[in-house]
């Protein structure tokens, strides 16, 4: 009994002694964050502009700065935490809340440029036959003209020569130009005088006289400025030889710049206008005349042209101009105040007032910039109420104690 007793204990020990079975260890299930991270394809965003956000590297079309890619951050989706303020520190803090409201916001652009001629107001002055300048009645740029005025005399062997076959021919009558022509030598003599582009009055009057001008008169065809003159008495000039550049500065083109992102806005027709430093109480109106179909490669910047009306002449070519460029209404659902708004080079931050003292900032995530009011796209609701004065160390708080409890947590 006692023999059966002790094989029966060491059968028990062996048992026990015995290694169990090595089993592998269990791997911890794959977290959202890291599904993620896995799976989702990566973004680059500006540190300065966090609204530019592209889906390959590249620089920031506003400040040229190379972009980053955006990493996702594992405490995105956690809250921040509250913040209580006392009412005397909220009102030694200069603590002002304001209501996010829906409300009409305005497309604009403001940018500079420099008054220019208008081209199409330009006339550029040539000679249909060759001569000898014998007597200039402009004298220098910049002198006004009027249209019809004289602007030189010129002498033309081929004009002379033009005014008297147009005699003989007038002395034959109604003499064909040839065989079955249903043109006569007079009519042809006419037409040669009207195509070396002598004035209507001097055929009148070799008509009325029968005597030939030595002299050719040129007159201005439009009223404007000379801005450029490239003749003096005496001069031989051919019809290649601009002689006169006349612009009409009743109207005035400026040229402006604007960023890429905010091409949807300009279109030709929407209203502009502009101020100069000469005058600074005073305002032109105009139009977008005309989009250029290449943005410049060193600044990112696409050209726009606007015209203005400059009947009294004010607006000075090459002056500088403070332009606003109107691209029409957009009705945000929430809109803020822009002081309200915290940026970073990673998020953007509004504080929310809670109630009772309680404060709470919320990522959102930023639209239309329309002067001192921003769009908000998600993250806040029309009605909330929101900090605009203050926020920054109601930030810097919350931010604290989100440290703290992370540190915890590490614990």
């Amino acid at each position: 009994m006692k023999a059966l007793m002790m094989i029966v204990l060491g059968l028990l020990l062996l048992a026990c002694s015995s290694p169990e079975p090595e089993q592998e260890p269990e791997q911890a299930p794959e977290t959202a964050l890291q599904h993620a991270k896995k799976h989702l394809d990566p973004t680059y965003v500006c540190p300065m502009h966090p609204q530019i956000v592209r889906d390959e590297p590249g620089t920031c079309p506003i400040c040229g700065m190379d972009l980053v890619e955006q990493e996702i951050d594992p405490n995105a989706n956690r809250a921040a935490p509250i913040v209580t303020i006392s009412p005397q520190t909220r009102q030694s803090m200069g603590v002002r809340t304001q209501i996010a409201e829906a409300k009409r916001l305005w497309k604009y652009i403001r940018t500079i440029g420099y008054i220019g001629y208008d081209e199409d107001r330009m006339h550029h002055v040539h000679s249909r036959v060759e001569g000898w300048v014998e007597k200039l009645h402009v004298r220098a740029e910049g002198d006004k003209v009027e249209r019809g005025q004289p602007l030189l005399a010129l002498y033309s062997p081929e004009a002379v020569a033009a005014q008297e076959e147009y005699l003989v021919a007038r002395k034959r009558g109604d003499s064909k130009l040839f065989a079955g022509s249903g043109r006569s030598l007079k009519q042809a003599a006419t037409k040669r005088l009207q195509l070396l582009d002598i004035p209507r009055s001097l055929i009148d009057r070799l008509q009325s006289t029968g005597q030939v001008q030595r002299r050719i008169p040129m007159h201005t065809p439009i009223s404007g400025v000379v801005t450029r003159l490239n003749i003096r008495e005496g001069m031989f000039v051919t019809p290649n030889l601009r002689q006169f550049t006349i612009a009409d500065l009743s109207s005035v083109w400026v040229i402006v710049e604007v960023f890429e992102h905010q091409m949807s806005w300009v279109e030709p027709g929407k209203a502009a206008e502009i101020q100069v430093d000469a005058y600074p109480d005073r305002v032109w109106e105009g139009r977008v005349d005309y989009i250029y179909p290449e943005l410049d490669p060193q600044t990112r910047a696409l050209k726009v042209r606007l015209r203005f009306a400059n009947q009294d002449g004010a607006l000075k070519p090459n002056m500088l101009a403070r332009a606003v460029i109107y691209g029409g209404p957009h009705d945000a659902e929430v809109s803020i105040p822009r002081e309200a708004l915290i940026r970073t080079g990673e998020r953007s931050v509004v504080i929310k007032a809670l109630g009772d003292g309680e404060f709470q900032p919320v990522s959102v995530k930023v639209g239309l910039h329309s002067g001192d009011r921003i769009e908000i796209r998600s993250g806040l609701a029309a009605g909330d109420r929101i900090v605009v004065s203050g926020q920054f160390l109601i930030d810097s708080e919350s931010s604290l104690q989100a440290s703290f409890l992370r540190f915890g947590e590490a614990d």
